[in-house]
């Protein structure tokens, strides 16, 4: 397919919440029930070559017109669980976050004040007859939040090599994400002043109250695999990093945390200015 080979895939990570079917209100239920049958349902890839595909017009299509009707597919404890793509949502939600993430020439050059503003207005629109609405997938440019690293544990990392490059994700019961949340919180409370760690980490514990309790939670590294090399991407263990961190403040060795997040930021740091490389 054209598209595959002339649209780049962005280097984003991907926090995603799969839900069984029963957490869906009919008709949507019976929608992804037999959505979920298919034998061809699309990969990460397909729906990022998608997403970019809609900037290539001229003037660009920041958010799709109608709302998609793909999702993820998985299956936890033999059950069937879907992730709504959601891309229309999540488009209007990007959208509000590109001021603090590129210079303002080069937010205009791409899209045009005109087109945002009209994105604006039409999500103002959309929000005031759908105020309950959230997505199932958040995303992060150039690396992967510490905040997102506490929901697993080291033993649900699952890395492999193949054709199409490496990939690297953590999946873990919602039950397990939740309880790891707070039990991250109470450490980081007990431990540090409030900050943006803890109010990130806050943020993403209320996010995942809005699920069915039976869902499955995914940290997928998603086109961040391409912007590491294989070795170190073999050898990344940042959950079990993080995870030592929070062990060493609640054993009140600052030292130890301080040693664990140091090692956690220099890998990270090093992945975010690949993007100023040319």
């Amino acid at each position: 397919m054209a598209l595959a080979s002339s649209v780049q895939v962005p280097y984003m990570a991907y926090l995603r919440v799969y839900e069984p079917l029963a957490a869906f209100p009919e008709p949507e239920r019976s929608h992804w029930a037999r959505y979920a049958k298919r034998a061809d349902t699309p990969t990460a890839q397909d729906e990022q070559r998608r997403a970019l595909a809609d900037l290539l017009p001229t003037p660009p299509v920041p958010v799709p017109v109608h709302e998609s009707a793909d999702a993820f597919v998985t299956v936890l404890n033999e059950v069937v669980c879907v992730c709504p793509w959601r891309t229309r949502l999540r488009g209007w939600q990007a959208l509000e976050g590109l001021e603090e993430l590129l210079p303002a020439a080069v937010l205009d050059a791409a899209l045009p004040p005109v087109v945002r503003r009209q994105a604006a207005t039409d999500y103002e629109r959309w929000r005031e007859r759908n105020p309950d609405a959230r997505p199932w997938i958040r995303g992060a440019t150039w690396h992967v939040p510490v905040r997102w690293f506490v929901l697993f544990d080291d033993a649900e990392r699952e890395y492999a090599e193949g054709d199409q490059g490496a990939v690297l994700r953590y999946r873990t019961p919602m039950v397990q994400a939740r309880r790891r949340v707070a039990r991250g919180l109470r450490t980081l409370r007990s431990a540090l002043e409030e900050g943006p760690l803890i109010d990130g980490l806050v943020d993403v514990g209320r996010w995942l109250e809005e699920f069915h309790p039976r869902s499955l939670v995914e940290l997928d590294y998603g086109g961040l695999v391409h912007a590491v090399p294989e070795g170190q991407l073999a050898e990344d263990r940042s959950a079990a990093e993080v995870a030592e961190g929070l062990a060493a403040l609640r054993e009140g060795d600052g030292e130890r945390a301080g040693a664990a997040y140091e090692k956690l930021s220099q890998r990270w740091r090093a992945v975010r200015e690949r993007q100023f490389s040319s």
